[in-house]
């Protein structure tokens, strides 16, 4: 794969990674609206708007995701997606004011030294 083609792959990648934790945010916004969802209410989930935006970010990033695929392997793209995780501690702290755990930081940073060992490779 030529430089430039790598480097579209990859952008694509983060592309991708950016819409599922774009997804969950909408997912959990949409969720706390409605105050939240359980058997008998599941259906409201369905009609939220913000959760159908949500749903409409997962759709693009599986299309942008089936790209990926087709460009990089498997056993690189994949285990750099787990990126996501990361990002979506970061969202849960601006944006919904969770609290974080050092042992979730500690699995944060293993997380980003796998991803570097396998981009690396």
């Amino acid at each position: 794969m030529l430089k430039s083609d790598t480097l579209i792959s990859y952008t694509l990648l983060l592309l991708n990674i950016l819409m599922l934790v774009s997804g969950q945010a909408f997912f959990k916004l949409g969720l706390e609206k409605i105050g939240g969802v359980n058997l008998s209410n599941a259906w409201k989930a369905l009609l939220s708007p913000t959760i159908i935006i949500g749903l409409g970010l997962y759709v693009i990033a599986t299309l942008v995701w089936f790209v990926v695929l087709s460009r990089l392997p498997l056993s690189v793209a994949y285990p750099i997606q787990s990126l996501a995780y990361v990002l979506g501690i970061f969202l849960s702290i601006s944006m919904f004011n969770e609290t974080v755990s050092m042992t979730k930081w500690i699995g944060a940073a293993i997380i980003v030294i796998g991803v570097i060992f396998i981009a690396t490779d």
